[in-house]
């Protein structure tokens, strides 16, 4: 059943299409100190997201990814999952009201630990090439696992700086 099928009577439309969120991750880097993580994601419609990273391990990386919607709370909690072509698993949880994302992502081996080879635009044939032979190290069970808060730092309607995808542009 299409995503749109699935989504009809919600709040999608009045709480999510067309919002483009700019957050910052509080993290720590490899030595333990205090770093902020930019990230930007554009919800372009209930079947494609299309995000940017601007700071932490995975800066310089543009990509987009078909995704999975699902409502917690109308108006207050959806989260949002996509696996990416480097195997990495991302479920994002966006409260509304608090404006506030939690997120979960599972890192492949690859994606981890050759982040600087993450980097680039999916766009780019080359860039997509090498993403998903970051997939093919290590096994499933080597994934770096990270939970992490967020603070909105922007929220507004429309793509920004991001380039919408078309729908036909295949994805994960």
């Amino acid at each position: 059943m299409p995503v749109l099928a699935l989504l009809e009577g919600s709040t999608f439309e009045s709480d999510l299409l067309d919002r483009h969120l700019v957050y910052d991750y509080l993290t720590h880097n490899a030595e333990g100190n205090p770093e902020r993580w930019r990230y930007e994601l554009w919800v372009q419609n209930a079947d494609r997201i299309v995000y940017a990273i601007h700071g932490g391990p995975m800066a310089g990386r543009k990509n987009f990814q078909a995704t999975s919607w699902q409502c917690v709370r109308p108006t207050e909690i959806w989260q949002c999952n996509w696996l990416e072509e480097t195997g990495t698993i991302v479920s994002l949880v966006y409260d509304i009201p608090k404006k506030k994302i939690t997120t979960f992502m599972g890192f492949s081996k690859g994606h981890w630990e050759k982040s600087l080879e993450a980097h680039g635009d999916k766009r780019n044939t080359e860039d997509l090439a090498r993403w998903r032979e970051l997939a093919k190290i290590g096994i499933q069970t080597d994934r770096h696992l990270l939970s992490e808060q967020t603070i909105i730092v922007e929220d507004f309607r429309g793509p920004g700086d991001l380039l919408p995808v078309s729908m036909d542009t295949p994805t994960l």
